[in-house]
Order: C-alpha cells, then sequence, then structure tokens
C-alpha cells in the first residue's frame, strides 16, 4: 500500500518526529520540508508519499518507544505524541485539514493530494 500524507505547517516538526520514530534514523526528520502544497483556504502543507506495509497504520497507532538508534535523544517524543494524536488514517482519500496530519492510501500519490483538496504551489527558495 501507498500512503499520501498531508502535514500542516503548524505540525511539521512534530510529524518529523514521529517520521524519525516510525522510520529508519535520523535521515527520517526531513520527510515534511518544503510547503509545496495549499488547501482552497490557504493553508499550506508539506507533503510525503511513501509505501508502508500491512502492518505500518497498527504501528503508527500503537504506543510510541524511542528508537533504539536514539541514543543522544535527538528524537521529541512529546513532540512524536502530538503528532500521532493529530494523525487521521483513510483508505479512501479525505480532505486534508490544518490542524491533522491526514494519512490516505492511493497508489498514485498526486491524484491522491488532489483528492485531499490540495494543489500544488511553487515554493520560494
Amino acid at each position: 500500500m501507498r500512503l499520501a500524507i498531508a502535514c500542516p505547517d503548524a505540525l511539521r516538526d512534530d510529524a518529523n518526529n514521529l517520521a524519525m520514530v516510525l522510520g529508519f534514523g535520523p535521515a527520517d526528520a526531513l520527510t515534511y520540508g518544503a510547503l509545496g502544497w495549499q488547501d482552497a483556504a490557504g493553508n499550506l502543507y508539506a507533503c510525503a508519499s511513501l509505501p508502508v506495509s500491512a502492518t505500518f497504520t497498527a504501528a503508527a497507532q500503537a504506543g510510541l518507544q524511542r528508537p533504539e538508534w536514539d541514543d543522544n535523544n535527538h528524537v521529541n517524543m512529546a513532540g512524536a505524541n502530538r503528532s500521532q494524536a493529530a494523525m487521521v488514517f483513510s483508505l479512501e482519500p479525505v480532505l486534508a485539514m490544518p490542524d491533522k496530519l491526514t494519512a490516505c492510501a492511493g497508489d498514485d500519490s498526486a491524484a491522491t493530494l488532489a483528492a485531499m483538496g490540495l494543489t500544488h504551489v511553487e515554493v520560494e527558495i
């Protein structure tokens, strides 16, 4: 299964901490970077698309544990927990929300993000 995930600007730091907990290491802190997507109200989102295992959604909703690799407390576990509490999973596209980390299943990420009410915007560098 592939997930398209819309992360509103206000949740980026927390969501990147969650990505490190659920991912493979410190590089996952870059999962939600540029705010390249926008909803109809003008709210900006950083989006990610990733293939996940059949057990990923259950693991992402279970109690979080500090990753074994994080022996220097790099991960902000409070932030990861806040992000997890704001997470919405759906097998069908639902509208992205400016106060939720919205993850929807879909093989075509661009089409899934569009169905989530998001349009791609140019990012100033």
